[in-house]
């Protein structure tokens, strides 16, 4: 088994992150395109704690080594994850745990993921990933499977962290231009409404 982890730290507010991470594979990250498609399956609240609960399948793609290909005998690019996130208003944490469902038998990933405010103005994201290649056959050849997907991990992790600053950008944006859209609208209606008063 081989253990990988990381952690960032985003200079935006957790009530930021939490909302953007919903759109963390939409358009605007341009660093993310090996995820294909993100599909959710349930989605529930519990009315004691407030947690959200949701469960998505998500769909990835991405090129694998030719001797990897070989050795695992078929496509191995296109693979599906299920991922399961609790979103705790009160603690203010969102946490997401990930396993692999492609080539579970051979392989397994189990990924968490937390963020968690440092303070009133940056989150903390905290992830850890354990991998265990299952197959049988020489210790050599499971190490040389677990260090590519660690590889894997790191290159994404650089890639992650890119396309996700990039979406909270464009989401703090987005929710600034929406603000003042409304700020104007209600500007605007209560000039109608003092005309309206005045020529009364």
């Amino acid at each position: 088994m081989k253990v990988f982890s990381n952690t960032e730290v985003f200079n935006y507010t957790w009530e930021e992150v939490s909302t953007a991470n919903w759109r963390k594979y939409c358009p605007w990250n341009q660093k993310s395109t090996h995820v294909v498609a993100v599909d959710t399956i349930s989605r529930t609240v519990d009315p004691e704690t407030g947690i959200l609960r949701t469960e998505r399948l998500i769909t990835c793609r991405q090129s694998a080594p030719d001797w990897l290909k070989s050795l695992m005998g078929g496509n191995i690019e296109d693979s599906h994850v299920f991922e399961t996130s609790y979103v705790d208003p009160r603690n203010k944490t969102v946490t997401m745990v990930s396993a692999n469902l492609t080539w579970s038998n051979l392989i397994n990933v189990q990924e968490t993921v937390v963020y968690r405010p440092l303070n009133d103005q940056q989150t903390r994201f905290e992830q850890a990933a354990q991998i265990t290649a299952l197959c049988g056959g020489w210790q050599r050849i499971k190490n040389r499977i677990e260090d590519t997907l660690v590889k894997r991990f790191h290159e994404n992790a650089v890639k992650g962290k890119e396309g996700f600053e990039a979406v909270l950008a464009m989401s703090r944006r987005v929710f600034a231009e929406e603000r003042e859209r409304e700020r104007l609208s209600l500007l605007q209606a209560q000039a109608g409404n003092i005309r309206a008063a005045a020529t009364a």
